[in-house]
């Protein structure tokens, strides 16, 4: 099988790259910046084009939720724009392409886990520029699957773990936001999951009933200060400080974009159509710790 990805260093797509390096029937390349630009078609087309995949992955987005608000051209044109030139790209080519997008398109106010049926209404220019996305990717492919995701971490990149560890050596208390619910995701698992989609269809063939979107996030609920806490006492294990992770509201910590006060998304479509199950957080969390000390051990 061969697997090309957009983007180089992002959570997802390093951990896809990682992923792949363990199964050697997977030949796997990506193209990131600036060689293969997602503002520059041609370069996206000529990429994909002489690697001649039998699969394209797009997990590369404008990422800055907060700086969005002030950047919107920006968001949208590597968020719509990008996402549109690639489908558009594999479409002709007669490739599938899998989509990322995030839990938030939705507004948040739904009691429980949103299903993939659900109304959108994204709440600020990120998660708007996600959903055109998701659209755009829609309309210009058939073969297409989007995957939405949320709270993503890992042992590299810009997540809530890492700054949860490096404030917890910094200072004697950590206040962390108690009224946002949402299911953790380990990018790493993100990886073998998209690995294990890709693997049905190539086995398979492509069946119309993939197409769409699927959630694919952590199975369990939790809050972002639930996970402080897990997280402090999962880095206690490995010599880390134990501190005070006291709770406070959304409004006691204003952003410039709003948070969905609800994130947490089902999974039974990805569990029966796909027949993929996420492992627990403690499982998942424990990976990424041990490896993120034992890097600063």
């Amino acid at each position: 099988m061969r697997l090309y990805v957009i983007g180089g260093d992002g959570q997802v797509a390093r951990s896809l790259r990682e992923a792949a390096a363990l199964q050697p029937d997977i030949v796997y390349g990506y193209g990131a910046r600036p060689l293969v630009d997602l503002q520059d078609p041609s370069s996206l087309e000529n990429a994909i084009g002489n690697f001649k995949p039998d699969l394209v992955i797009n997990p590369a987005a404008y990422t800055a939720v907060d700086k969005a608000e002030a950047e919107p051209d920006q968001a949208f044109a590597i968020n719509r724009d990008g996402a549109r030139s690639i489908a558009r790209i594999t479409a002709k080519l007669g490739i599938p392409i899998i989509q990322l997008s995030t839990d938030y398109v939705f507004d948040g106010n739904k009691q429980g886990a949103y299903v993939e049926s659900d109304p959108v209404a994204p709440q600020g220019i990120y998660g708007r520029s996600k959903l055109e996305g998701e659209i755009a990717v829609g309309q210009a492919n058939p073969k297409h699957i989007v995957l939405r995701t949320s709270w993503v971490y890992a042992p590299f990149g810009s997540n809530f773990v890492r700054t949860m560890l490096r404030l917890s050596a910094e200072r004697d208390r950590l206040r962390v936001v108690d009224d946002q619910h949402g299911c953790p995701t380990y990018a790493p698992d993100i990886a073998n999951a998209i690995l294990a989609i890709g693997r049905i269809w190539g086995d398979s063939g492509w069946n119309s009933r993939f197409a769409g979107v699927t959630h694919l996030a952590g199975p369990e609920v939790m809050t972002w200060c639930d996970f402080a806490r897990a997280i402090i006492a999962g880095a206690a294990l490995h010599g880390g400080r134990t501190i005070p992770v006291d709770p406070i509201t959304t409004s006691e910590y204003p952003t410039p974009a709003s948070r969905p006060l609800n994130s947490q998304l089902s999974t039974a479509r990805l569990n029966s159509l796909f027949g993929v199950h996420l492992p627990p957080v403690k499982t998942s969390l424990g990976d990424c710790l041990d490896r993120l000390l034992r890097q600063e051990a």
